[in-house]
């Protein structure tokens, strides 16, 4: 009762210092600052995007995150605007594809990337500006705005494009019809980051170029920064409760441990021991075994053999075993008629005997056990 005692003691000081453990975790996680990339509309950070998707959620109806394959877009509602800022990767041929389909319904598509060459077939040109924070350029309306443009690069313009912002150096951003939609696009993605959008005439002019489409609705692009829809455990849950459910993991682990393992010889409780046996049947069993009563022994299970017999097949207890050779041979289908016999005829010699060594005591119970098991069996 006392190593129970200790045992059930120091479990319930592994488990405390678990949960002190668990909880520490909490509050240490809890403490360091989240870690996101660049340009998401979901980052509070200074270069992601949440301010500006924020805004656009308080002031239009429809405005959303777009986190799958460009080929799930819905073509077939026309005036929708795609933003996409500073994507992580070129997307493939077919999915291009996909995108192009979109604008060709009547679509548009804002492209934020400081040289996006190799997208949409747009091709920029390097130029030699003087290295300076702030750029006067000018919108599509011809006024002049104040803006930070850091891509040594300008877009080269096409025929049937349209410059929508400009300076002195060449198109910052130009608009180039796609079937029924349009394509817009645009050298500097840092206008849409939370620590500059409300810097200098980046805001107004991020609304002059969203404005020129008039959409109604807006999708931010998630997909080309790598945000597909199939959302993690880690996203799906809080911190708190994936940890509460890891240390639970490793308590019930314990637990069934505790409980299943065993440290020592298996003893079993008297109890159960007394429950499902009988003493007195084993007790009996060795005291004739001890005192080498093998006659007797065999006679006891003869006598059982011979009431089984009259119980399953009719043969009657009170004959000797040699008055039994004609209804054993009727039913003992297992043997033949001279094995019944011989049987019959040694086993009467045997149990006729005062002694028996313990090797024909061994020998002729099993006959007989044979013979109980065929009787039980039918």
């Amino acid at each position: 009762m006392k190593w129970m005692v200790e045992k059930n003691s120091k479990l319930i000081i592994f488990a405390v210092i678990l949960l002190v453990f668990a909880v520490l975790s909490y509050i240490i996680g809890t403490r360091a600052p989240k870690e996101y990339p660049d340009f998401l509309s979901e980052s509070p950070a200074p270069m992601g995007t949440k301010a500006i998707y924020t805004y656009f959620s308080n002031e239009l109806d429809h405005v959303e995150r777009w986190t799958h394959s460009p080929n799930l877009l819905n073509k077939s509602e026309d005036n929708q605007l795609l933003l996409m800022i500073q994507p992580y990767f070129i997307p493939e041929s077919e999915e291009t594809g996909e995108y192009l389909e979109f604008m060709e319904e009547g679509n548009t598509i804002l492209l934020f990337k400081t040289v996006p060459d190799g997208m949409f077939d747009v091709k920029t040109i390097g130029v030699d500006t003087e290295e300076k924070e702030i750029s006067t350029v000018k919108d599509v309306e011809g006024a002049i705005r104040n803006a930070y443009i850091p891509a040594p690069v300008r877009i080269q313009k096409k025929n049937e494009d349209e410059v929508l912002i400009s300076d002195e150096a060449g198109p910052i951003a130009i608009q180039r019809p796609v079937g029924e939609g349009s394509l817009i696009v645009v050298t500097a993605p840092h206008w849409m980051t939370n620590s500059s959008i409300l810097e200098e005439d980046h805001l107004s002019l991020a609304l002059t170029l969203i404005n020129e489409s008039n959409p109604g609705g807006i999708l931010f692009d998630e997909y080309i920064h790598g945000r597909d829809s199939a959302s993690s455990v880690a996203t799906l849950y809080p911190k708190w409760f994936l940890i509460l459910m890891v240390q639970g993991g490793f308590l019930l682990i314990l637990f069934l441990w505790y409980r299943g393992k065993r440290f020592g010889p298996i003893e079993t409780a008297r109890e159960e021991y007394v429950r499902f046996s009988d003493e007195r049947i084993k007790a009996l069993a060795a005291w004739y075994i001890r005192g080498k009563r093998f006659t007797d022994s065999l006679n006891i299970q003869a006598d059982y053999v011979k009431l089984l017999l009259q119980e399953k097949w009719g043969i009657a207890y009170s004959p000797e075993w040699s008055d039994s050779t004609e209804g054993l041979t009727r039913k003992w289908k297992s043997s033949t008629e001279e094995e019944i016999k011989n049987f019959v005829d040694e086993l009467t010699a045997v149990l006729a005997k005062e002694k028996m060594s313990k090797q024909e005591y061994l020998l002729w119970s099993k006959k007989l056990d044979r013979l109980r098991k065929e009787v039980e069996e039918g």
